[in-house]
C-alpha cells in the first residue's frame, strides 16, 4: 500500500499556513481572526493582580485562586507556543438601552436573549482545530470561557481590537460585539500586531455607568458592576445599589452600547444570536412569578439558566421596586414569604419602595 501523501499544509512555511488558518477560520462562521505568542505581557499580570489585591472581584472566588495560570498562558499547557484568537460578532439590532424607559419590562443583557453562546463558539472552535490538527499534526487545545484564559489581553495581543476604558475588548469593525474563543496550539506562527487603543478623550463608556463602576479609565470595580451584581453575586444586592439598577435583570450593556465605535459594527445575522421574541421586553411581572420548574423551562438552553430561580426572581424584584408602580407591589408582597432568603430579602425591599416607604440609600 503506498504511503498516505502529507496534507498540502503540513509543510508550508509559517506566513502561508497563517493566512490559510485564517481563511478556514472566516470560512467557518468567525469574524476577526489573530494570532499573538502564547505568553501575556507585564502590564496584562499587573492589571490582574491589582485587580484581585484590591479585591474587585468580589465573589469571583475562581479569579484569585487561578490568577497564576490566568496570567501565564503556557502555564495551562507548557506545549503552546501561539494563540489563535476568534471573534464572533453578536452586535444587535437595536439600542440595547431603550427599554430603560419601560420600567414594568425587564432588560436582559445582548448575548442572553437566545442560546447559549458558548455551544456555537465551541462547537466552530472545535472544527476548525480538527481541521488544523488534520492538515498539520499539531496539538491544539480550544477554550471559550471555560478555563483561566484572559481572553481579552490575548485579543488584543493578537489584533483583534484593543481593551477600552469600560475594559472590554473594542475592534474597529464590530464596536464593543464580540464574542471571543482561543486556540492553543504547538505551531510557531508569525504574529499579529497588537491593536493600538483608540478610545482616545472619550469618556462615554465611563459616564454611561449607572452604578459607576469604574474607578478610573482601563479599571472596573466588578462589586458595582451590574452584571456582576446580577449574574456572579450570590447574596443580597446592597441596598445603595439597588435603585441604581433600574430595570436590568441580567447584566448590562450600557457601557458597551455607549462606545461610538459601534457605528461600524454590523448587525449579526447569526439565528442563534437573534433574541428570542420572550426575551426582548418580558413583564416582570410575569417573571416574578416563575417557580423553579418555570424558570427551568423558559430558560432551558439560555446561559441565563446558570444563576438559577433565586437569584433571578431577586433581580427581578429589585426591578420591580424600582419601577415605580404601586400596581407591582401586590407582585412582590407575594414573595415576601418565599423560601428562598434572597427572594424574601429583595421582595421586602421592593414592596416597602413601592409603598411608598424610605429607603435609607435611594
Amino acid at each position: 500500500m503506498a504511503a498516505a501523501k502529507p496534507t498540502p499544509l503540513a509543510s508550508a512555511d509559517p506566513a502561508r499556513l497563517r493566512d490559510a488558518i485564517r481563511d478556514r477560520a472566516l470560512a467557518v462562521g468567525f469574524d476577526a481572526v489573530g494570532f499573538a505568542p502564547a505568553a501575556l505581557g507585564p502590564e496584562a499580570r499587573e492589571r490582574l493582580a491589582r485587580f484581585v489585591a484590591e479585591g474587585r472581584h468580589g465573589d469571583m472566588g475562581w479569579m484569585a485562586e487561578r490568577s497564576d495560570q490566568r496570567s501565564h498562558p503556557q502555564s495551562l499547557w507548557d506545549e503552546a507556543r501561539t494563540v489563535i484568537a476568534l471573534g464572533t460578532s453578536y452586535a444587535p439590532h437595536d439600542d440595547p438601552r431603550r427599554l430603560a424607559e419601560h420600567p414594568d419590562r425587564g432588560i436582559v443583557s445582548v448575548y442572553a436573549r437566545n442560546r447559549d453562546y458558548h455551544d456555537l463558539i465551541k462547537g466552530r472552535l472545535k472544527t476548525l482545530a480538527q481541521w488544523l490538527a488534520h492538515q498539520t499534526k499539531a496539538g491544539v487545545k480550544v477554550f471559550v470561557d471555560t478555563a483561566p484564559v484572559m481572553e481579552k489581553p490575548l485579543a488584543a495581543q493578537a489584533g483583534l481590537g484593543w481593551q477600552g476604558k469600560h475594559t472590554n475588548l473594542v475592534s474597529r469593525d464590530h464596536g464593543s460585539w464580540l464574542f471571543l474563543g482561543e486556540i492553543y496550539t504547538t505551531l510557531e506562527l508569525p504574529p499579529d500586531p497588537p491593536a493600538r487603543d483608540r478610545c482616545g478623550s472619550c469618556d462615554r463608556c465611563q459616564t454611561a455607568c449607572p452604578t459607576a463602576a469604574f474607578p478610573a479609565p482601563y479599571q472596573i470595580d466588578a462589586r458595582r458592576c451590574i452584571s456582576y451584581l446580577t449574574i456572579e453575586h450570590k447574596g443580597p444586592i446592597p441596598d445603595e445599589l439597588k435603585p441604581l439598577m433600574g430595570n436590568r435583570i441580567y447584566g448590562c450593556d450600557d457601557c458597551l452600547a455607549a462606545c461610538p465605535w459601534n457605528k461600524f459594527a454590523r448587525a449579526t445575522g447569526e439565528p442563534a444570536f437573534l433574541p428570542r421574541a420572550e426575551l426582548t421586553a418580558p413583564r416582570l411581572a410575569d417573571l416574578a412569578q416563575l417557580d423553579d420548574a418555570g424558570f427551568r423551562q423558559v430558560f432551558s438552553g439560555s446561559p441565563i439558566k446558570r444563576i438559577g430561580r433565586d437569584r433571578f426572581v431577586r433581580n427581578v424584584l429589585v426591578a420591580i421596586g424600582n419601577s415605580g408602580d404601586p400596581a407591582l407591589r401586590p407582585v412582590a408582597a407575594a414573595l415576601c414569604e418565599d423560601p428562598s432568603d434572597v427572594v424574601r430579602e429583595a421582595a421586602g425591599w421592593a414592596a416597602a419602595r413601592l409603598s411608598g416607604a424610605a429607603d435609607t440609600h435611594a
